[in-house]
Protein backbone atom coordinates (compact mmCIF):
# COMPACT_ATOMS: atom_id res chain seq x y z
CA UNK A 1 0.00 0.00 0.00
CA UNK A 2 1.23 3.56 -0.75
CA UNK A 3 2.65 5.49 2.12
CA UNK A 4 0.29 8.11 3.57
CA UNK A 5 1.97 11.48 4.27
CA UNK A 6 0.40 13.33 7.13
CA UNK A 7 0.16 17.16 6.95
CA UNK A 8 0.04 19.02 10.18
CA UNK A 9 -1.72 22.29 10.91
CA UNK A 10 1.67 23.92 11.32
CA UNK A 11 2.69 22.95 7.79
CA UNK A 12 -0.54 24.33 6.33
CA UNK A 13 -0.07 27.60 8.18
CA UNK A 14 3.49 27.99 6.85
CA UNK A 15 2.35 27.32 3.28
CA UNK A 16 -0.44 29.88 3.55
CA UNK A 17 2.01 32.42 4.96
CA UNK A 18 4.43 31.77 2.10
CA UNK A 19 1.68 32.23 -0.53
CA UNK A 20 0.56 35.49 1.10
CA UNK A 21 4.15 36.75 1.05
CA UNK A 22 4.47 35.87 -2.66
CA UNK A 23 1.22 37.67 -3.49
CA UNK A 24 2.34 40.73 -1.56
CA UNK A 25 5.67 40.78 -3.43
CA UNK A 26 3.86 40.62 -6.77
CA UNK A 27 1.59 43.49 -5.76
CA UNK A 28 4.56 45.59 -4.62
CA UNK A 29 6.42 44.86 -7.88
CA UNK A 30 3.35 45.83 -9.94
CA UNK A 31 3.00 49.06 -7.99
CA UNK A 32 6.69 49.93 -8.55
CA UNK A 33 6.42 49.16 -12.27
CA UNK A 34 3.36 51.39 -12.55
CA UNK A 35 5.09 54.19 -10.65
CA UNK A 36 8.23 53.87 -12.79
CA UNK A 37 6.28 53.95 -16.08
CA UNK A 38 4.16 56.86 -14.89
CA UNK A 39 7.23 58.76 -13.73
CA UNK A 40 9.04 58.16 -17.02
CA UNK A 41 6.00 59.24 -19.06
CA UNK A 42 5.55 62.33 -16.88
CA UNK A 43 9.23 63.18 -17.27
CA UNK A 44 9.07 62.83 -21.05
CA UNK A 45 5.92 64.95 -21.16
CA UNK A 46 7.58 67.60 -19.00
CA UNK A 47 10.63 67.65 -21.26
CA UNK A 48 8.43 67.81 -24.36
CA UNK A 49 6.52 70.79 -22.99
CA UNK A 50 9.62 72.81 -22.24
CA UNK A 51 10.01 76.06 -24.23
CA UNK A 52 13.13 74.79 -25.97
CA UNK A 53 11.08 72.36 -28.11
CA UNK A 54 9.48 75.15 -30.09
CA UNK A 55 9.75 76.10 -33.74
CA UNK A 56 10.22 79.86 -33.52
CA UNK A 57 11.56 80.94 -36.93
CA UNK A 58 11.93 79.52 -40.47
CA UNK A 59 15.70 79.40 -39.86
CA UNK A 60 15.13 76.26 -37.78
CA UNK A 61 14.01 74.44 -40.94
CA UNK A 62 16.55 72.75 -43.18
CA UNK A 63 15.37 71.76 -46.67
CA UNK A 64 17.47 69.88 -49.21
CA UNK A 65 16.99 68.92 -52.82
CA UNK A 66 19.55 66.22 -53.49
CA UNK A 67 22.80 67.64 -52.08
CA UNK A 68 21.69 71.25 -52.43
CA UNK A 69 20.41 73.26 -49.46
CA UNK A 70 17.51 75.55 -50.33
CA UNK A 71 17.58 79.24 -49.47
CA UNK A 72 15.34 80.70 -46.78
CA UNK A 73 13.39 82.51 -49.48
CA UNK A 74 12.70 79.22 -51.27
CA UNK A 75 11.72 77.47 -48.03
CA UNK A 76 9.24 80.19 -47.11
CA UNK A 77 7.73 80.10 -50.60
CA UNK A 78 7.04 76.36 -50.25
CA UNK A 79 5.97 76.16 -46.60
CA UNK A 80 3.06 77.80 -44.82
CA UNK A 81 3.69 77.49 -41.07
CA UNK A 82 2.76 79.67 -38.12
CA UNK A 83 5.39 80.63 -35.52
CA UNK A 84 6.00 79.93 -32.69
CA UNK A 85 4.73 76.36 -32.72
CA UNK A 86 5.44 73.34 -30.54
CA UNK A 87 7.68 70.88 -32.33
CA UNK A 88 5.50 68.03 -31.07
CA UNK A 89 2.29 69.52 -32.42
CA UNK A 90 3.71 69.63 -35.95
CA UNK A 91 2.59 66.74 -38.17
CA UNK A 92 5.47 65.77 -40.51
CA UNK A 93 3.15 63.68 -42.70
CA UNK A 94 0.77 66.59 -43.27
CA UNK A 95 3.67 68.90 -44.21
CA UNK A 96 5.02 66.30 -46.66
CA UNK A 97 1.59 65.99 -48.28
CA UNK A 98 1.29 69.77 -48.65
CA UNK A 99 4.72 69.92 -50.29
CA UNK A 100 3.81 67.19 -52.78
CA UNK A 101 0.88 69.30 -53.88
CA UNK A 102 3.35 71.92 -55.10
CA UNK A 103 3.71 71.61 -58.91
CA UNK A 104 7.53 71.59 -58.72
CA UNK A 105 7.84 68.78 -56.13
CA UNK A 106 7.43 65.06 -56.85
CA UNK A 107 8.34 63.60 -53.42
CA UNK A 108 8.97 64.96 -49.91
CA UNK A 109 9.96 63.58 -46.51
CA UNK A 110 9.77 65.55 -43.24
CA UNK A 111 11.41 64.65 -39.91
CA UNK A 112 11.69 66.40 -36.55
CA UNK A 113 15.17 67.37 -35.34
CA UNK A 114 15.67 67.41 -31.57
CA UNK A 115 19.14 68.93 -31.23
CA UNK A 116 18.88 71.72 -32.10
CA UNK A 117 15.06 71.75 -32.36
CA UNK A 118 13.83 72.05 -35.93
CA UNK A 119 12.69 70.24 -39.05
CA UNK A 120 14.69 68.37 -41.67
CA UNK A 121 12.98 68.23 -45.06
CA UNK A 122 14.16 66.46 -48.19
CA UNK A 123 12.41 67.02 -51.51
CA UNK A 124 12.67 65.53 -54.97
CA UNK A 125 11.88 67.98 -57.73
CA UNK A 126 10.16 67.16 -60.98
CA UNK A 127 12.53 66.96 -63.94
CA UNK A 128 11.65 69.54 -66.62
CA UNK A 129 11.81 68.30 -70.22
CA UNK A 130 10.39 71.32 -72.05
CA UNK A 131 10.07 75.07 -71.71
CA UNK A 132 6.37 75.91 -72.00
CA UNK A 133 5.01 79.23 -73.26
CA UNK A 134 1.38 79.79 -72.36
CA UNK A 135 -0.74 82.54 -73.89
CA UNK A 136 -4.05 83.72 -72.51
CA UNK A 137 -6.34 86.40 -73.93
CA UNK A 138 -7.22 89.10 -71.41
CA UNK A 139 -10.99 89.51 -70.80
CA UNK A 140 -10.71 93.34 -70.95
CA UNK A 141 -9.03 93.46 -74.35
CA UNK A 142 -7.86 91.29 -77.20
CA UNK A 143 -4.23 91.28 -76.10
CA UNK A 144 -2.62 88.00 -75.13
CA UNK A 145 -0.67 87.63 -71.90
CA UNK A 146 2.36 85.34 -72.13
CA UNK A 147 3.63 83.31 -69.19
CA UNK A 148 6.56 80.90 -69.07
CA UNK A 149 6.69 77.57 -67.35
CA UNK A 150 8.21 74.12 -67.50
CA UNK A 151 6.80 70.70 -68.33
CA UNK A 152 7.88 67.34 -66.99
CA UNK A 153 7.52 64.07 -68.89
CA UNK A 154 3.98 63.61 -67.51
CA UNK A 155 2.80 67.02 -68.68
CA UNK A 156 2.75 68.71 -65.26
CA UNK A 157 3.04 72.48 -65.80
CA UNK A 158 5.39 74.28 -63.38
CA UNK A 159 5.76 78.07 -63.08
CA UNK A 160 9.25 78.97 -64.24
CA UNK A 161 9.90 81.57 -61.53
CA UNK A 162 8.90 79.17 -58.75
CA UNK A 163 11.06 76.38 -60.15
CA UNK A 164 14.14 78.58 -60.55
CA UNK A 165 13.63 79.92 -57.01
CA UNK A 166 13.95 76.38 -55.67
CA UNK A 167 16.68 75.42 -58.13
CA UNK A 168 18.44 78.58 -59.39
CA UNK A 169 21.13 76.55 -61.18
CA UNK A 170 18.70 74.50 -63.26
CA UNK A 171 19.66 74.01 -66.90
CA UNK A 172 16.60 74.90 -68.94
CA UNK A 173 15.45 72.42 -71.60
CA UNK A 174 16.04 73.28 -75.25
CA UNK A 175 12.64 71.96 -76.32
CA UNK A 176 9.93 74.64 -76.37
CA UNK A 177 6.15 74.18 -76.35
CA UNK A 178 3.65 76.87 -77.35
CA UNK A 179 -0.05 76.67 -76.55
CA UNK A 180 -2.44 76.11 -73.67
CA UNK A 181 -1.41 73.22 -71.36
CA UNK A 182 -5.12 72.48 -70.81
CA UNK A 183 -5.33 71.47 -74.46
CA UNK A 184 -2.18 69.42 -74.95
CA UNK A 185 -1.52 68.01 -71.44
CA UNK A 186 -3.94 65.07 -71.94
CA UNK A 187 -1.82 63.98 -74.92
CA UNK A 188 1.61 65.01 -73.68
CA UNK A 189 2.57 61.63 -72.17
CA UNK A 190 1.76 60.11 -75.56
CA UNK A 191 3.42 62.85 -77.62
CA UNK A 192 6.65 63.49 -75.72
CA UNK A 193 8.24 60.00 -75.98
CA UNK A 194 8.02 60.13 -79.78
CA UNK A 195 9.42 63.67 -79.86
CA UNK A 196 12.22 62.70 -77.49
CA UNK A 197 13.21 59.62 -79.51
CA UNK A 198 13.15 61.32 -82.89
CA UNK A 199 16.45 61.16 -84.80
CA UNK A 200 15.55 64.53 -86.32
CA UNK A 201 16.21 67.36 -83.86
CA UNK A 202 12.95 69.00 -82.76
CA UNK A 203 13.25 72.36 -81.00
CA UNK A 204 9.64 73.55 -80.82
CA UNK A 205 6.12 72.15 -80.58
CA UNK A 206 3.33 74.54 -81.57
CA UNK A 207 -0.08 73.46 -80.28
CA UNK A 208 -1.85 76.80 -80.62
CA UNK A 209 -4.08 75.26 -83.30
CA UNK A 210 -5.42 71.91 -81.97
CA UNK A 211 -6.32 70.91 -85.53
CA UNK A 212 -2.71 71.17 -86.68
CA UNK A 213 0.26 70.23 -84.51
CA UNK A 214 3.36 71.99 -85.87
CA UNK A 215 6.94 70.95 -85.16
CA UNK A 216 9.96 73.16 -85.64
CA UNK A 217 12.80 70.87 -86.68
CA UNK A 218 16.25 71.01 -88.21
CA UNK A 219 14.49 70.39 -91.54
CA UNK A 220 12.07 73.29 -91.05
CA UNK A 221 8.41 73.37 -90.03
CA UNK A 222 6.51 70.10 -90.08
CA UNK A 223 2.70 69.93 -90.08
CA UNK A 224 1.24 66.85 -88.38
CA UNK A 225 -2.47 67.70 -88.27
CA UNK A 226 -4.73 66.64 -85.41
CA UNK A 227 -4.63 62.83 -85.62
CA UNK A 228 -2.13 61.94 -82.87
CA UNK A 229 -2.81 58.27 -83.60
CA UNK A 230 -0.57 58.70 -86.66
CA UNK A 231 2.41 59.95 -84.64
CA UNK A 232 4.50 56.76 -84.88
CA UNK A 233 4.23 56.74 -88.68
CA UNK A 234 4.82 60.50 -88.91
CA UNK A 235 7.94 60.46 -86.70
CA UNK A 236 9.34 57.47 -88.62
CA UNK A 237 8.65 59.27 -91.88
CA UNK A 238 10.36 62.38 -90.55
CA UNK A 239 13.47 60.30 -89.86
CA UNK A 240 13.43 59.11 -93.48
CA UNK A 241 13.44 62.75 -94.61
CA UNK A 242 16.48 63.58 -92.48
CA UNK A 243 18.78 63.90 -95.52
CA UNK A 244 16.34 65.83 -97.67
CA UNK A 245 18.76 68.76 -97.55
CA UNK A 246 20.95 66.84 -100.02
CA UNK A 247 18.21 67.13 -102.63
CA UNK A 248 16.51 70.37 -101.63
CA UNK A 249 17.75 73.66 -100.24
CA UNK A 250 16.38 73.88 -96.64
CA UNK A 251 16.13 77.68 -96.94
CA UNK A 252 13.66 77.20 -99.82
CA UNK A 253 11.38 74.83 -97.85
CA UNK A 254 8.27 76.54 -96.45
CA UNK A 255 7.02 73.51 -94.52
CA UNK A 256 6.73 69.74 -94.72
CA UNK A 257 3.19 68.36 -94.66
CA UNK A 258 2.89 64.94 -92.98
CA UNK A 259 -0.82 65.11 -92.18
CA UNK A 260 -1.25 62.14 -94.46
CA UNK A 261 1.79 59.88 -93.94
CA UNK A 262 0.92 57.98 -97.11
CA UNK A 263 1.26 61.13 -99.20
CA UNK A 264 3.86 63.50 -97.69
CA UNK A 265 4.30 66.90 -99.29
CA UNK A 266 7.10 69.44 -99.27
CA UNK A 267 5.87 73.00 -99.73
CA UNK A 268 8.53 75.15 -101.35
CA UNK A 269 8.91 78.91 -101.09
CA UNK A 270 8.65 80.71 -104.40
CA UNK A 271 9.33 84.34 -105.03
CA UNK A 272 5.70 85.09 -105.81
CA UNK A 273 3.69 82.09 -104.61
CA UNK A 274 3.90 78.69 -103.01
CA UNK A 275 4.46 75.58 -105.06
CA UNK A 276 3.67 72.10 -103.85
CA UNK A 277 5.69 69.11 -104.92
CA UNK A 278 5.84 65.47 -103.96
CA UNK A 279 8.59 64.48 -101.60
CA UNK A 280 11.59 63.62 -103.70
Amino acid sequence: MPEIVSVTQKDLAQRRKKLRRQRQMKIVQAIWRTLAITGLASGLLWVALQPMWVLKTPKQISMKSGNQLLSQEAIQSLLVLSYPQSLWRIQPGAIADSLKKQPTIAQATVNRRLFPPGLIIEIQERVPVALAQRSKTQPTNSQKKMSMGLLDANGVWMPLDKYTLVNPQVKLPTLKVIGLPEQYSPYWSQLYPYINQSSVKITEIDYQDPTNLILKTELGKVYLGAALSQLPEQINLLAQLKHIDKKLNPSEIDYIDLKNPDAPLVHMIQKQNLDESKTP
